[in-house]
Order: C-alpha cells, then sequence, then structure tokens
C-alpha cells in the first residue's frame, strides 16, 4: 500500500462551509432560482456535501430540496463489482434539472459511472455537476459547472477530504507520495 505524508492544508471547516455556500448561490444563479431542482449526492462524501449544500439552498431561498445518495460501485469499469443502487427514490429525475455532487473531481469516470445510474431512473431536463475540489489530470471529457477549489495536482499526489458526518473532523489536505 502507498504511505501518504501530509504536503499542505487546503481548507478548513470555514473555508469548505464557504465554499458550498457560494456552490449554493452558483447553482440557484444558473438554474434561476429552486424550482424543479433535485440534488444527488455520491456516496460517500458527495452526499453529505449535497445535504449541505441543499441546507444552505434553505437558507438562501426558504425552499427545501429533495437530496438522495447514490452509490455508483456496479456502474465503474475500473473497480470490482460491488452494490449499485440509488437510496430509496421517492422522487423521479424526469424533467429535473439534477445536480451531481461529488467531493473532489479527478479522472472522471465516477462521474461518468453516475450519468449511467441517473439515466437509468429516467430523463432528466439537465445534469450539473457539483465538487468541492476539482484536482485536475482527467481522463474522461467531464468539467464540474459548480466547484469549490482547483487544486492543480501530479500523479503522486491525493487529495484527503474530511467531514464530519464520515470523519468526525473536517478538512482539505493535498498528500504527497512517500518517497521509498
Amino acid at each position: 500500500m502507498q504511505q501518504y505524508e501530509e504536503k499542505a492544508r487546503l481548507m478548513d471547516a470555514p473555508a469548505i462551509g464557504r465554499a458550498l455556500m457560494r456552490i449554493a448561490h452558483e447553482i440557484l444563479e444558473k438554474n434561476g432560482g429552486a424550482e424543479n431542482l433535485l440534488l444527488i449526492g455520491i456516496k460517500r462524501r458527495g452526499y453529505p456535501l449535497a445535504k449541505r449544500i441543499a441546507e444552505n439552498i434553505e437558507r438562501i431561498e426558504g425552499v427545501s430540496l429533495p437530496v438522495v445518495e447514490m452509490d455508483i460501485t456496479d456502474y465503474r469499469d475500473d473497480l470490482t463489482a460491488g452494490t449499485a443502487e440509488i437510496a430509496p427514490v421517492s422522487v423521479s429525475v424526469d424533467r429535473k434539472t439534477v445536480v451531481l455532487v461529488d467531493d473532489v473531481i479527478f479522472t472522471g469516470r465516477t462521474v461518468r459511472a453516475a450519468l449511467d445510474g441517473i439515466f437509468r431512473l429516467g430523463r432528466p431536463a439537465a445534469v450539473r455537476l457539483a465538487v468541492l475540489i476539482d484536482r485536475g489530470l482527467r481522463e474522461l471529457p467531464f468539467r464540474a459547472d459548480f466547484v469549490g477549489k482547483n487544486v492543480p495536482t501530479s500523479h503522486s499526489e491525493m487529495i484527503s477530504l474530511r467531514l464530519m458526518e464520515c470523519d468526525g473532523e473536517e478538512s482539505v489536505m493535498i498528500l504527497q507520495k512517500k518517497e521509498a
């Protein structure tokens, strides 16, 4: 297993909060309000980020948006099979503007897999992508519509995002592979 060491701390809890509030404002601006929006958070850390964005939108617009968690494991072409499910969906994606939320965009394979899952559910009017961190180095032609922070990285680096809901702390760090 590769060993990594902390290279730089990129964001703390207040910076994460500000980025998510900005993303909420940008989503509302691009959509012309909160009407017809559905947030889908990619499991694991995309879902709590999607819930926070929805909370911010509710503070801004006074509208409570549906937030759904999506596990894209079976849709990935580069991972071993697991489960592919969207948490019990009580809302339709048909004719909705779906905002797909993930923590970090890297190769684009997670986005491709999530799109496969979304289109199995129906036909949205549009799909937008919101990410907290865009680290570059894409292998597939996807670009996030809403980005908290762009962090150009190399293949020897890794982004570590820690959230209270998953990890009991809040931070975004860039890690560097240790030399052998």
